[in-house]
């Protein structure tokens, strides 16, 4: 709705409730409104589009900041980054590997989008042990080698998961004692929760601003939520 359409609604709106009083006012604009959006339904779905936005702001408030504090190291893309997106991922996830060329096409377009990756181990019975170790190349400052890697193997077991971790170059008894650390424990229960918090009942689910997007929706509108995100 332009500017012009807004001032003429709410001229609209004084005129009748200074002509028939508030409650003959209100009857009379809900028509005028009625009336309008019949001969102008093409402004349905930008209210829509703004009404998730204001629910998804409300959904992110409080926890924006923990969301998009990524786990030390768990990041791709610049990680000082002025534009961050957040990807809620499994390793045994095959649409977050479907979108891996998506990622990589934003980060090349992005030099300054940080991506904040979140361990959601939700899909497999080795997530869990695949999102430790991940989290264990993140503590060593390998996380992109292993994500990769991960990805690239097309399976999760334990085998892969050792071999993987061995040709991202771990310290292998650093990583199984971090993967088993408390610190990395309560990294992948605070995911769940705040994936829980903001309705994400799958991999990959994705934050820029106050976008809220689940499943590999494909670069074009990822790249739309980094650009809204950004403020373009």
């Amino acid at each position: 709705m332009g500017k012009g359409t807004k001032f003429a609604v709410i001229a609209a709106f004084v005129a009748l409730i200074g002509a028939g009083g508030w409650f003959g006012g209100r009857i009379a604009v809900e028509h005028v409104v009625h009336d309008y959006i019949l001969d102008h339904p093409e402004i349905l779905p930008q209210a829509m589009d703004e009404l998730q936005r204001r629910q998804n702001a409300q959904q992110l408030a409080g926890v924006r900041s923990v969301v998009e504090t990524p786990f030390p190291g768990a990041v791709l893309g610049n990680p000082d980054g002025k534009v961050t997106l957040v990807e809620f991922s499994d390793f045994a996830c095959g649409f977050c590997r479907q979108s891996l060329p998506d990622v990589r096409m934003l980060i090349a377009r992005n030099p300054d989008l940080r991506i904040v990756v979140r361990e959601l181990p939700i899909i497999s019975p080795n997530s869990p042990a695949a999102a430790r170790m991940g989290l264990a190349a993140a503590e060593q400052g390998k996380y992109q080698a292993f994500h990769d890697a991960m990805f690239a193997a097309g399976q999760i077991d334990s085998p892969t998961i050792e071999a993987v971790a061995r040709k991202a170059g771990l310290d292998m008894d650093r990583a199984r004692r971090i993967a088993a650390s408390p610190t990395v424990e309560a990294e992948i229960r605070r995911n769940l929760d705040m994936a829980s918090h903001l309705g994400f009942a799958g991999t990959p689910s994705w934050i820029a601003g106050d976008r809220l997007i689940s499943g590999a929706v494909g670069v074009s509108q990822l790249s739309e939520a980094v650009q809204a995100a950004r403020g373009g």
